[in-house]
């Protein structure tokens, strides 16, 4: 029996593919260890929101300009290739191997800037509004901030925000249509389990920033004491 045990082990180990070119996994997780060092990480960026820039501890102009309420952006990656194709994978057609791929690595990047969580005392996903999350079948941001709540310890919180306006798609808008697109669209129903506490918000991608910013504000004035924003991966 001993020896079944260790010969399907051993099974199981060999037979762990990476999802990217389908070599022997060997890094842990279903990547190998090519792919994993080629994977687009971020590189220098804003100190606050994360967007990419020539050189690190930055200020980018939007957030010298305009503070987004938000205290900072952990973003381990920039929405490139092979992201770029993955992501739309998970969130579109359900490929949820994916999802858990980028929630372990998401929660590696954010245990490497904590220290585990931190100061950080609760979780909270980014809502989707009713109509689009049944349509979907799922919240991607819930998908992935269950196994990140699990791995640093912090209560996930999925019903502490809510998207009550069905805002049309960001994809294409202004920034200053996108700030008008999400006038209103968030509220905090739950806002005893939220007040005097750091709150992580948690989204698949950052774009422009502006749906996390009316997110956090929401949260803000909920009473949350300070917002922080987790995203696997953050725009050009």
């Amino acid at each position: 029996m001993k020896t079944r045990a260790v010969y399907n082990w051993l099974l199981n180990i060999q037979s762990k593919r990476c999802m990217l070119c389908l070599a022997s996994a060997d890094t842990g997780r279903e990547l190998c260890h090519a792919c994993h060092l080629d994977l687009p990480w971020l590189g220098p960026h804003c100190r606050v929101c994360a967007l990419p820039l020539p050189n690190e501890g930055q200020l980018c102009g939007q957030c010298q300009t305009s503070p987004p309420g938000f205290a900072r952006v952990i973003a381990p990656f920039r929405y490139a290739f092979p992201l770029d194709s993955l992501i739309p994978a998970f969130k579109y057609h359900q490929q949820f191997a994916f999802g858990r791929l980028m929630a372990e690595l998401l929660a590696e990047a954010i245990a490497a800037e904590y220290d585990d969580a931190g100061p950080v005392e609760c979780l909270v996903p980014l809502p989707l509004h009713h109509r689009r999350q049944a349509r979907r079948g799922f919240n991607q941001a819930t998908e992935l901030a269950r196994p990140i709540a699990g791995a640093l310890g912090l209560p996930l919180l999925p019903k502490a925000l809510q998207r009550v306006k069905a805002s049309e798609s960001q994809l294409g808008l202004a920034a200053a249509d996108r700030r008008r697109n999400l006038h209103d669209a968030f509220r905090c129903p739950a806002a005893p389990l939220i007040e005097g506490r750091h709150v992580a918000l948690l989204d698949d991608v950052v774009t422009t920033g502006a749906t996390v910013r009316a997110a956090s504000r929401t949260l803000l004035e909920a009473g949350a004491r300070e917002v922080s924003v987790w995203c696997v991966a953050r725009t050009p």
